[in-house]
Formats: C-alpha cells, structure tokens, sequence
C-alpha cells in the first residue's frame, strides 16, 4: 500500500544514472500485470540515448519531461499476441501501473506519457521507433531520479463508493 499512496508524477528528475536492476524490476513488474486470456500482448523499449529522449520528448506537449529523463520506457502493443484485441489497453494499463508502482519502491520516480488513442502521437511514436504496423505505442514512462518534492495527497472520496447499487448523491 505504501507505494500506491506515494506514487505520484514526477516530471523533474536529478540526472543521477537508474541502475540496470531497477530498470529491470520494473519491467518485470509489468509483466506481472493481469491480461485477458494471458495473453501478455505486451513489449517494451527501454531507452537512454539522449537524442532519442529529445526526440520522444517532441511527441506531443505534454512529454517535453523525457528530454531530461534519465530512461524512458515505452509500453507497445504487439497485434501478434493478441488473441482478445479488444482489451489489449486494459492489459497494458495495468503493467504501466506496475511499472510505476515498481519505481517508487525502488526509489524512482516516473510518469505516465499517454500515445494511444491519439493517432497522431501513435504515428509520431511508431516513426521514431521504427515499428512495424503490427507494433502499437501505448504510452511512454519517462524515469530518473527525483528532483522534485513529492506531496502526497489522500484522494478518498467516499461520495464515489456505491453499495449494491448506484445512488447519486
């Protein structure tokens, strides 16, 4: 629960280098994600070179952070493994949230980069990539040491929980 109520967006980050094993743990975080049907349609590119950052970072206004990330992990849908397209999002969803729950146990911090539905960001992402069409840009996690203070907030709203049935309040 610990890295749940800590985890926040973290755009700013030190320069310090992410060691390997913690790049590591995260992506195997992700895997550990719940899909449909198992089907793990899910692959990642992890990377460092700055001038990839740069470019990443043009992808859209709101991931001008990658540029001074210290890694940037990019979350893809593979159509090959797909056996129920329809939930492919869901899937990744829930290794993106992984992933960053992963880094703040690790000390880390990160945010979440939205690609897809945006077509544009998907074409853009899919360019700079290199991908192959069967290959979707989901989202991108940039990642660095933090360099920034980190609030926590309580989101608790108990007017959002319903019981039994839906009663607006």
């Amino acid at each position: 629960m610990e890295a749940i109520f800590n985890r926040r967006s973290i755009r700013k980050y030190s320069g310090e280098k992410v060691e390997e094993s913690k790049i590591e743990k995260m992506l195997r975080a992700a895997m550990q994600a719940p899909s449909a049907g198992n089907q793990q349609a899910w692959e990642f590119v992890v990377i460092r070179d700055k001038e990839m950052l740069k470019k990443l970072s043009e992808v859209s206004q709101y991931s001008k952070m990658a540029a001074n990330a210290d890694v940037v992990i990019v979350v893809l849908a593979n159509e090959e493994y797909m056996r129920y397209p329809l939930y492919w999002q869901q899937d990744l969803g829930a290794a993106t949230e992984n992933m960053m729950l992963q880094a703040v146990t690790e000390g880390l911090g990160s945010v979440w980069i939205a690609a897809a539905p945006r077509e544009d960001r998907i074409a853009t992402m899919r360019k700079i990539l290199s991908l192959p069409k069967t290959v979707i840009p989901f989202c991108m996690v940039a990642v660095g040491y933090p360099d920034q203070e980190v609030k926590t907030a309580d989101k608790w709203d108990a007017n959002k929980v319903h019981y039994e049935e839906y009663k607006q309040s």
